[in-house]
């Protein structure tokens, strides 16, 4: 018996087992999203079963670079979304993720390349555009 179609998203590796609160520099912006909010004290949480792809590029998962992969897809997809004007959240999103990655024990060298590279290869990612949902059969 054939049941109703599915929708889903591709591109996802890891899902996040509970929900994660953590302070970050971007101020002044409330989001409210079924996946995460951020209020305007910088207070972001991102909910339970938020599903995200890791760090990305020519990298290795580490776990000095989880936290801050974590953060910073949930910052470039409010980005996508419209939730967040790009300028300055663009950068500051990636100022993020250098900072988690030191706070959790990355070396400075690796911690200053994966700056510069979401600092200039990000922007396509971070990019307004909708969500894409995918639909099955």
């Amino acid at each position: 018996m054939k049941g109703d179609t599915i929708q889903y998203r591709a591109g996802y590796k890891y899902s996040l087992w509970q929900t994660y609160r953590v302070q970050i520099g971007i101020r002044g912006q409330t989001v409210q999203h079924r996946l995460f909010t951020l209020d305007p004290d910088g207070w972001l949480t991102i909910f339970e079963d938020y599903p995200w792809d890791g760090p990305s590029g020519p990298t290795i998962d580490t776990p000095s670079f989880m936290r801050g992969s974590l953060v910073h897809d949930a910052l470039y997809e409010m980005l996508r979304l419209g939730l967040l004007p790009h300028d300055p959240c663009f950068h500051q999103a990636n100022l993020e993720l250098e900072k988690i990655c030191l706070e959790d024990g990355m070396w400075p060298c690796r911690a200053r390349y994966v700056f510069t590279a979401v600092e200039k290869f990000g922007s396509a990612d971070a990019a307004l555009h909708p969500e894409k949902i995918i639909t099955a059969p």
